[in-house]
């Protein structure tokens, strides 16, 4: 499997496999889950279809008193307790179950939005990162809704810049409180939080967190945003007058404020791509029920080869989607259980901010493919229902415009491409991981001859074009560090064709781990339909991936050594083309069959 230091699968490995055959016996696929966690889904999908459906529209017009006690009924149910270790009144899941609860309350809409915002990055800094008198303190009410979390680091002159902040907190003279004074902007759940996760800097230079409660004296509310979409949720400015916090509401240590930052971050776009796929299952179902129901020229539209084709693609990529999404909640379970074993989960800030930041690289592609995936999703679901998706009567046309606000949500979808090669290059300068030797050893293999290959087998030449994805990606990247060196940084172009590339090739792998688990698990024939969505996305990402290679190679050279390069690339990416078409059809008479996402 990927680079391991004692058995532990390290954060951005997958993209330094040398050849093409990936374990799959340590990948987890939602055909594991095991039967309390599929409970865990159905409770939550119960949830929602008998406290929230009903009271959808009413939600919808901002009712702060409905949505807090739905918040607070969700909150005996134990949803909002399932990152809450069972000490601090929470269940102590993990984190596949916590992503399934995600996953399907994405068709709650804004309530979703509520949900998320209060027991991700509004409670999970305090789990992390508090002392355990912080967690005694406020856990338990968080857990069961009593108390209710908002996530303060948005300010009207800092965003992606998040240490850019002007909030500032003076300690008194003697320790005993600091004082904030500042605005946050964008806040989600501020019209009713109880407790504020706010950023600022102490003595205007060291970035740091605290706990903030409403009721403290000059704390106040803006009034809410008029949003594009997810009107449902609350979203306020937060205003700081003078306002004392006490010393032991500082969340870790002075200037540690951006580790907990971007940690709880990393973890909020994880969460939000669970989320995005959850909306990709629900447009798929009323689209491809649409589909069957809407009559035009005396038959179904779903009939018409290009209403299948767009029900297949959506299908395809959500497939790809659910696969990454589940994958790394494993990969989080492993790193985060090794934390418990080793008894640093108790309030251990440096140990947590480890485990967690080892997947942002992961973290960061899984809300770029979710968010872009969940677009394209929505998008193809509102031309599906033609005219009809346009009327606020369909739940398509809020599904679009509840969308867009995900690829801005958690760190826009630019500054995650910024991040995806610079964590890699990063790790791999560090002496993380092996990327030096690898690209070291991909150039001595590309002077070689490539020879030709036929395939047999199922999938085999899927697993190969990976193979060859990855050699692409490490052959630019060699050559972007050594052309550019320390200023990459300012290549930004470039970083994001190698981001685009690295997370073509964590969807292709996603995918064909969890195709070739079922395949061994099930058999060819029940695997059937998986085995064509992953022929399919494999396809189309390698040519993404090769259009985008010759546009790296373009930027990085010219004349001679560019026709050397391209000419290297042909040989990367021979393939023998397979008739999509007819793989598309075979999905798609799957879905509209089942009027569902199908695997």
């Amino acid at each position: 499997m990927s680079q391991a230091t004692k058995g532990k699968i390290l954060g951005g490995s997958f993209i330094l496999e040398g050849s093409g055959d990936p374990d799959v016996s340590r990948i987890v696929t939602p055909e594991d889950f095991s039967e309390e966690q599929r409970m865990i889904a159905q409770t939550t999908e119960d949830f929602v279809e008998k406290e929230i459906a009903p009271h959808d529209e009413a939600i919808e017009k901002l009712d702060y008193a409905l949505t807090v006690e739905k918040l607070r009924a969700a909150g005996e149910l134990g949803l909002l307790g399932a990152d809450v270790p069972e000490e601090y009144g929470g269940l102590g899941l993990d984190k596949v179950s916590s992503t399934l609860i995600n996953e399907r309350l994405a068709k709650a809409s804004s309530f979703a939005l509520s949900v998320g915002a209060h027991v991700g990055i509004g409670t999970l800094p305090i789990v992390y990162f508090g002392t355990p008198e912080q967690k005694r303190r406020y856990l338990p009410e968080l857990a069961s809704g009593a108390k209710l979390a908002a996530y303060c680091l948005t300010e009207p002159s800092s965003g992606s810049d998040a240490q850019g902040a002007k909030t500032t907190a003076t300690p008194s003279e003697d320790g005993r409180y600091y004082v904030l004074n500042g605005s946050k902007q964008f806040i989600t759940n501020a019209g009713f939080a109880d407790i504020f996760i706010v950023y600022a800097k102490v003595n205007g230079e060291q970035f740091s967190t605290f706990i903030v409660e409403r009721t403290m004296p000059g704390v106040s509310i803006g009034p809410e945003e008029k949003k594009m979409g997810i009107k449902g949720s609350s979203t306020c400015p937060l205003i700081l007058e003078d306002v004392k916090v006490p010393a032991e509401n500082l969340l870790w240590e002075v200037g540690k404020g951006h580790l907990i930052a971007f940690n709880i971050l990393n973890i909020g776009r994880f969460k939000l791509a669970a989320g995005t796929l959850g909306a990709c299952k629900e447009t798929i179902a009323i689209s491809a029920k649409y589909a069957n129901e809407r009559q035009q020229f005396g038959r179904p539209i779903s009939s018409f080869p290009l209403i299948g084709k767009k029900l297949a693609e959506m299908n395809v990529r959500t497939y790809a989607l659910e696969s990454m999404v589940y994958r790394t909640a494993g990969l989080f379970d492993e790193g985060l259980a090794e934390l418990e074993q080793a008894g640093a989960g108790g309030g251990s800030g440096l140990a947590s901010a480890k485990a967690i930041a080892e997947y942002q690289l992961e973290c960061s592609i899984n809300k770029v493919f979710g968010s872009e995936t969940l677009d394209f999703v929505a998008d193809e679901g509102v031309q599906i229902h033609g005219g009809y998706g346009y009327i606020q009567e369909y739940a398509v046309e809020r599904i679009y415009r509840d969308s867009r606000i995900n690829r801005i949500f958690e760190g826009t979808n630019e500054i995650n491409r910024l991040l995806i090669p610079g964590t890699l290059i990063k790790r791999g300068l560090k002496g993380e991981l092996p990327l030096l030797q690898s690209a070291t050893a991909l150039q001595a293999e590309l002077m070689e001859p490539i020879p030709s290959r036929t395939f047999e087998g199922t999938l085999e030449q899927e697993l190969h074009l990976l193979s060859m994805a990855k050699k692409i990606f490490l052959m630019i990247g060699a050559q972007a560090v050594q052309r550019y060196q320390t200023k990459l940084e300012q290549e930004q172009e470039l970083l994001s064709q190698l981001a685009d590339m690295m997370i073509s090739v964590y969807a292709m792998e996603s995918a064909l781990l969890r195709t070739r688990k079922l395949l061994a698990n099930a058999g060819e024939e029940k695997a059937s339909q998986a085995i064509a969505m992953t022929s399919v996305f494999v396809h189309e990402q390698f040519g993404l991936i090769e259009g985008l290679a010759k546009e790296s190679l373009a930027s990085l050279a010219e004349g001679d050594v560019l026709r050397t390069q391209l000419s290297i690339l042909k040989k990367l990416t021979r393939l023998s083309p397979v008739n999509l078409t007819q793989l598309k059809r075979q999905i798609a008479a799957r879905v509209i069959a089942g009027e569902r996402y199908t695997v």
